[in-house]
């Protein structure tokens, strides 16, 4: 077992074992930050879900109301008059067949990778370098589009793309520790409301198993799920 430091270990006495109302654990996740860095804001969610099979694969994208508190760098692969949409659009780096060649040679200076759906064919031999990166444009997450404006935008205002992975657990950063509570609950609520709103059709039984929220470095902190689910948004705002 790892050693677990005396930090840590400070922190974990201040956790009770039960299920925080939502606000509660959120003033409490900002108090157990104490790393020398601002860190983030993370949400741990079992589901009961079986992601081997194709009907309960969570992948899906959401959109948090007060943003992510990080600068997101949104690289663009397009054609023609699309390349200079997005460079106009705000997209931090733009190209075509180009940038797919450097992205083979190692280029991975961006955080959202967008691309148009004609050069896909193109952009699907990237799929062994950018799949275990989370970076491989799809229809689902909203990165294959003809809609670059709306996408570019959306992504650099607090749009994260999510999935679960193969043991049915979602892991998503919903903000910075340096948010308040109150703008933490919002993209918290956010996030609930988008799962519960894509739940797969093959779910079956109890859908909402555990949830946590932590900082970076500090303890998981468990959440009454009825709790933030019976939240109305404008208790949240």
């Amino acid at each position: 077992m790892p050693k677990i430091s005396r930090r840590l270990q400070g922190l974990q006495a201040k956790v009770e074992e039960k299920d925080y109302h939502p606000l509660e654990a959120l003033a409490l996740l900002k108090e157990t930050a104490t790393a020398k860095f601002t860190e983030a804001a993370e949400a741990h969610i079992r589901l009961g879900i079986d992601p081997k099979y194709t009907d309960q694969q969570l992948r899906t994208t959401v959109a948090l109301p007060k943003g992510t508190g990080q600068i997101v760098r949104v690289a663009v692969i397009a054609r023609g008059e699309k390349v200079n949409e997005a460079s106009n659009a705000g997209a931090d780096i733009v190209g075509s067949e180009e940038l797919i060649d450097e992205i083979q040679k190692g280029r991975m200076d961006f955080d959202k990778l967008i691309a148009t759906p004609d050069v896909m064919p193109q952009v699907a031999k990237l799929g062994k370098l950018l799949g275990p990166r989370g970076l491989m444009p799809s229809p689902k997450g909203g990165t294959v589009t003809f809609d670059l404006a709306g996408a570019i935008a959306e992504f650099k205002a607090g749009k994260l793309e999510f999935r679960a992975d193969r043991t049915g657990i979602v892991h998503v950063m919903f903000g910075k520790t340096t948010f308040s509570p109150e703008d933490l609950l919002v993209n918290l609520k956010a996030l609930q409301e988008t799962i519960d709103r894509n739940r797969p059709s093959g779910a079956k039984g109890r859908y909402w198993r555990t949830f946590y929220v932590s900082a970076t470095m500090g303890p998981s902190i468990k959440i009454d799920v009825a709790a933030l689910r019976d939240l109305k948004l404008s208790e949240a705002s």
